[in-house]
């Protein structure tokens, strides 16, 4: 299950990052909202790289944001793996993503608490969170679903319903045959 979240994740979150950087640019070509710099300045302070006022470097902002990207479709890819996929898995995973980012951004003093953001800027990093949430997601269930159903699944198949006494599945059940 490992071996086939990490490469799967990996590309999920890869994809997943390209289509929220496609519609960030379309976004702010209807917009006029200026580009954020605020990857290249978290990934300097989380390394140790020099920083510097204004514009930040194109390599490192895109290393942040795609590598990032990038690393939470692995935890995406572990969800579809269990057997958390569809929408509703991937609605969650947007709370991950959105959090990862806030954990980071305060952590690291260059971002602020979303709660003092103005309204606009929450909504459309919500939904460009939430795009790359839903897109990672897609992928991830594809791939995992090459595969067979995953524990949580097979469980849910066992007896349909939420039942305490359920109990979980045999452990040579749990993984599939």
């Amino acid at each position: 299950m490992v071996r086939h979240a990490l490469w799967q994740g990996l590309l999920a979150g890869t994809a997943g990052g390209a289509v929220m950087t496609l519609g960030e640019k379309l976004e702010q070509a209807v917009t006029a909202r200026p580009d954020s710099h605020v990857p290249a300045r978290v990934l300097q302070r989380l390394t140790g790289l020099p920083e510097r006022p204004g514009t930040q470097p194109l390599k490192v902002n895109w290393f942040m944001h795609f590598g990032q990207a990038a690393l939470l479709g692995v935890l995406r890819s572990v969800m579809a793996q269990a057997g958390l996929r569809g929408p509703a898995a991937s609605a969650k995973f947007t709370v991950v993503r959105l959090t990862n980012d806030q954990i980071l951004e305060n952590a690291t003093g260059v971002g602020a608490p979303p709660e003092t953001w103005p309204r606009r800027e929450l909504v459309v990093d919500v939904l460009h969170k939430a795009v790359y949430a839903f897109v990672t997601g897609a992928v991830a269930d594809a791939l995992a679903a090459r595969g067979s159903m995953g524990p949580g699944q097979r469980h849910a198949a066992r007896r349909p319903g939420r039942h305490a006494d359920a109990g979980p599945l045999p452990r040579r059940d749990a993984y599939g045959r």
